[in-house]
This record gives C-alpha cells, structure tokens and sequence, in this order.
C-alpha cells in the first residue's frame, strides 16, 4: 500500500446535499475533523453533488452552515465533484488506453439472474463477467467496468485491522462509468482526493466494504493510497442505518447552543473517548479543542 511519507496529514469530510445532516454525519465530521486537526493536519470539506437529480436546492448552504454552527470549520476553498468531471473524463481515458476498461451491455437485471452469489455487504451484485470478451452485436453500451484480477486488495484500517478482500469474488468487475456520461462514485471518490492531496480518510464503517475498490483504482492510475479509518456507525434501535430523515441536524432547526454542546459530547463518547461530564458546560470550540488533545483512536470501539 502506498503513502506519500513525511507529509501534512489532510483529512476530509465529504458530505452529498441531499438531505440536512443526521447524527451519523455528525459523528463522522467530529472524527475526521479531530483526527487531522490532532496531527496538525488540514481538514478540507468537499460536496459529493454528482448525483443531480437526488440533490435539494439550498442543502449544501445548509450542510456548511451546520457545520459552522458545531466549531467545524474547514480548511480553504469547499470542492465540489461537479467541478471535476474533465478530472474524471481524464482518469477515465487512462484506464481505458491501458486496457483496463471495457463496455457492458448488462442490465441490473441481467446481473441478479447471472450472479448466484449473495452479497450481505453493500448494494453491491457481484458481475460475472458476462461482458469480458465483448458485448453482443447491436446490443447497447450500458456501463463501462474496469477489470478485475482474482486476488486480495489488503489495506490496515485504523479502528478495524486488516482488512482483505478478493474483489474478484466480491463484486467482479464494477462500473466506473455510465452508459449516460455519469461517472460511478467509486472513481471519482479516488479522483477528487488526489486532486485535493487528501492523505486520511476517516468515514462511516458503511464505506469499507468501498474501499478495496477504491484502492485498486489508485493503484491502477498511479495514485498514493489515503491512510483509511472507518467509524462505528450511529443506526437506529434496531440496527438499521439512519437515513436522510432520522435524527435531523441543522442550523435551520433551531438548536439551542446548549443542545450542540452536547451533540458533540455524546458523540465524542459515542467514538470510545472519555469527555470529562463538566464539558457539557463548554461551548463546542473547547470541547472540540478536548477532542483534539486527547483523542485516542485505539479506543475507538470495535
């Protein structure tokens, strides 16, 4: 896995305007935002807006502005991935000059009645391969997938260990770009960190499962790999994932000064730290300053 050694850590935060942040959100911002403040490092906050027809007007005014109201304030200009894509026509061009794309002609469909292999992890359904060796003729170009080698992408996480996966069994090869121009997150994520210079990436544990594939494409394109660290998640009482309607968060709402205070308390303790019980009377720039001189990520719970 490669890093670049002796530079200035920089973290990110990179949330979609599709919807105020939830409480998960939250606890993933505080803990890419200690984490790279406490190495001295950049945090930099970049909108994940490609997906154009999920995206309300006006939320990534709001999201900034929550942010602000919490102490989380990023370092230089907000990036957006809307104003990557010659990046991304870019990357794409190398992977496909270097033999490493081809097209399909699959449908979601097609795949779930080929793939006999269920996958609990993600939304991901492993690709056969169906299309390897070419597309029927007259058939329509659905997507483009970059191929695949049957062998373990290994990385270190920073909560979760070693983390090994053969993307080969687990997704096959997966789609970078499609049939409507659109490019797939997994390459541009990759992309806009190196644009960026971005060096950590701590982010919600719904994420790792992402991640093999994004360091495949790293290392196809020639890229330096993040250092990874992937967040216990905030779900509901039953386990399920909060989505873009639970446990709202922002400035909008009107939350009292003393209620942000203690969002970021439990979510500090939520991370495995210790907060003493009198920072509930701090404001968030001293309890986020806490968080940043006594973080310890191996007490992050597993």
């Amino acid at each position: 896995m490669k890093k670049s050694s002796g530079s200035q850590v920089v973290g990110r935060f990179a949330p979609s305007p599709t919807g105020m942040l939830h409480t998960g959100s939250l606890v993933a911002a505080i803990g890419s935002y200690i984490m790279a403040k406490q190495a001295d490092g950049k945090w930099l906050l970049r909108l994940d807006d490609l997906d154009t027809q999920r995206q309300i007007p006006g939320m990534a005014d709001d999201i900034m502005k929550t942010l602000e109201s919490f102490g989380l304030f990023w370092d230089g200009e907000v990036s957006r991935q809307s104003r990557n894509i010659e990046h991304y026509q870019h990357a794409f061009a190398d992977l496909y000059n270097n033999g490493f794309l081809y097209p399909c002609s699959c449908s979601r469909k097609d795949i779930a009645k080929s793939s006999s292999a269920p996958h609990p992890d993600d939304d991901c359904i492993p690709y056969s391969g169906t299309c390897r060796t070419g597309i029927n003729q007259g058939s329509a170009i659905r997507s483009w997938r970059v191929r695949v080698k049957d062998a373990e992408i290994t990385f270190s996480d920073m909560r979760k260990g070693w983390i090994s996966q053969n993307l080969a069994v687990v997704t096959g090869d997966f789609v970078v770009k499609r049939s409507d121009g659109a490019f797939a997150y997994q390459l541009a994520v990759v992309v806009d960190d190196f644009l960026t210079g971005v060096n950590q990436v701590v982010r919600g544990e719904d994420l790792l499962t992402s991640t093999p594939r994004q360091i495949l494409l790293q290392n196809i394109l020639g890229y330096p790999n993040p250092e990874y660290c992937h967040l216990p998640l905030v779900t509901e009482t039953d386990g399920s994932k909060l989505s873009k309607r639970d446990n709202l968060i922002s400035h909008q709402l009107g939350n009292a000064a003393g209620r942000k205070n203690e969002q970021l308390f439990y979510a500090l303790r939520f991370l495995g730290q210790n907060p003493p019980e009198d920072l509930l009377a701090c404001n968030c720039d001293t309890i986020l300053q806490w968080g940043i001189d006594n973080f310890k990520s191996a007490e992050l719970p597993t």
